[in-house]
C-alpha cells in the first residue's frame, strides 16, 4: 500500500518533469529552425521572393573570387541578365578591382561579412563589427552605399537582423540551393537549380537561387562548375525573367 501511494505521489512530479523537457527541446528546435532556415521569419523579416513564378534571382555568395567571377560575369553579360553578389569583405580588400568590374556590369553587391562566420552565434559586438567592416570594405571599393546583406549560412538571429537594418542593409535570404560550395560539377548544380524553380512554380512564387562564385577560404576556390551551370541555365529558361533583388525589393 505504501508502494503504491508513493508512485501515486511520485507520477505528477516526474510527468511535470517530462512535459518540461519536451517543451524545453520543442522550443529549442524552434529557434534553431528560425535560425538557420532559409524561408523562415519568425525572427523579423527578410526578402526571398515575390509571388512572381516566372522570374529569377542569380544570388552569388563568397567572392569576389578571381578563379571564377570573370568568367560568370561574361556569361552574364552574353545573356544580358542582373545577379547579385554577396561579397565578403577580406576579399574585396584584396580585390576592388574585381568589385568595380561587378557594379559596372550593372550587377548588385552585397555585403556577407568581413570573414564569414556564424552570426547567430556571435556576441552584438562581433556581428556589428563583421557587417561594418564589409560595408566600408565595398563603399571604398565602389564609392556607394551598401543596400543589401546576406547572412553566412543564412544563420542570423533578431540581433543580426537589427543591425542589419540599422545600418540601412535589407536582408535577404533565397529559397533555392544548389549545394556548389564546395567544387561540384555542372550537371548536379543544374540539377537542383532545375527542380527548385520547377517546385517555385508550382508554389506560385519566384525563385531566389542560391550559388557561390567563391569559397569561403580563400581567393582562388574552383567554382566553374557553378558557372557551367549558369551557362545552361540560361539556355534552358528562356521564358523567365532573370532579375536582382532589387527588383523585389519594396
Amino acid at each position: 500500500m505504501r508502494t503504491g501511494t508513493l508512485a501515486a505521489g511520485l507520477m505528477p512530479t516526474a510527468g511535470v518533469a517530462a512535459l518540461a523537457g519536451a517543451a524545453g527541446l520543442a522550443i529549442a528546435g524552434t529557434l534553431v529552425w528560425a535560425a538557420l532556415s532559409p524561408e523562415a521569419q519568425l525572427f523579423g523579416s527578410t526578402l526571398i521572393a515575390p509571388r512572381r513564378p516566372d522570374e529569377v534571382a542569380l544570388t552569388f555568395d563568397d567572392g569576389p573570387n578571381p578563379a571564377a567571377t570573370p568568367r560568370l560575369l561574361e556569361v552574364l553579360a552574353r545573356a544580358n541578365v542582373r545577379a547579385t553578389f554577396f561579397l565578403i569583405g577580406e576579399f574585396v580588400r584584396q580585390r576592388p578591382d574585381l568589385v568595380r568590374q561587378i557594379a559596372a556590369a550593372g550587377h548588385i553587391v552585397g555585403n556577407h561579412t568581413m570573414t564569414h562566420p556564424w552570426l547567430a552565434w556571435q556576441s552584438e559586438r562581433r556581428v556589428r563589427e563583421e557587417l561594418v567592416g564589409a560595408s566600408a570594405a565595398i563603399e571604398d571599393a565602389l564609392g556607394q552605399p551598401v543596400r543589401y546583406f546576406r547572412a553566412p549560412h543564412g544563420a542570423r538571429r533578431p540581433a543580426v537582423l537589427r543591425i542589419a537594418r540599422e545600418m540601412g542593409m535589407v536582408p535577404v535570404q533565397w529559397n533555392v540551393m544548389c549545394m556548389d560550395w564546395k567544387e561540384t560539377e555542372a550537371g548536379s548544380i543544374l540539377r537542383r537549380a532545375e527542380l527548385g524553380v520547377e517546385r517555385n512554380r508550382a508554389r506560385g512564387v519566384a525563385t531566389n537561387l542560391l550559388l557561390h562564385d567563391g569559397g569561403e577560404q580563400g581567393l582562388g576556390a574552383s567554382r566553374m562548375g557553378t558557372v557551367e551551370a549558369v551557362e545552361q541555365l540560361l539556355v534552358y529558361y528562356p521564358d523567365l525573367r532573370f532579375v536582382g533583388v532589387d527588383d523585389w525589393d519594396d
